[in-house]
């Protein structure tokens, strides 16, 4: 049993790091191929969100990965081919978006969501504080209380 869960393990890990380049795809330039696989470990797929274009099977990852290429092969650079793919798609295909004006609620809403939270935990537990006890009495106060109980319960029998 074991083993068949080790193999099962090791088969997960090796299908999670298969690249979905097809041979059709591949550079007959060994450096371009390199080039064009650096650039599209960081372009997101637009169809599966959490995977690189690299990794993603989508029809649109492969236009992006052939489009990758093809740039690379015309002599592009490679700040010029990802340049090329963010005026086409913006800046939500980076799988790393640089921190600019559109992107400032992306990159701040972790921090604002947590600085929300420690604030609504603030506030519950000072909510939740007990009351600080109260002073005690004074003897003058505590002959008073006395006397008034003592009217009371006078008058409550006298009724009776």
């Amino acid at each position: 049993m074991r083993r068949l869960l080790a193999i099962l393990v090791l088969l997960s890990l090796t299908l999670s790091c298969a690249h979905a380049v097809q041979p059709d795809e591949v550079l007959k330039d060994p450096a371009l191929e390199q080039r064009a696989r650096a650039i599209s470990s960081g372009l997101r797929c637009l169809v599966c969100q959490n995977q690189s274009i690299d990794d993603s099977n989508a029809p649109l990852a492969r236009d992006l990965r052939v489009l990758v290429r093809e740039r690379l092969v015309a002599g592009d650079s490679d700040a010029a081919v990802t340049d090329f793919v963010v005026q086409r798609y913006g800046d939500f295909v980076l799988l790393k978006p640089p921190f600019n004006a559109h992107t400032v609620l992306l990159w701040s809403a972790p921090f604002l969501i947590l600085l929300a939270g420690a604030l609504f935990a603030w506030s519950r537990a000072r909510r939740l504080a007990p009351a600080p006890p109260a002073a005690a009495l004074t003897q003058e106060e505590r002959r008073r209380i006395d006397a008034l109980l003592a009217d009371e319960a006078g008058a409550g029998q006298g009724r009776s």
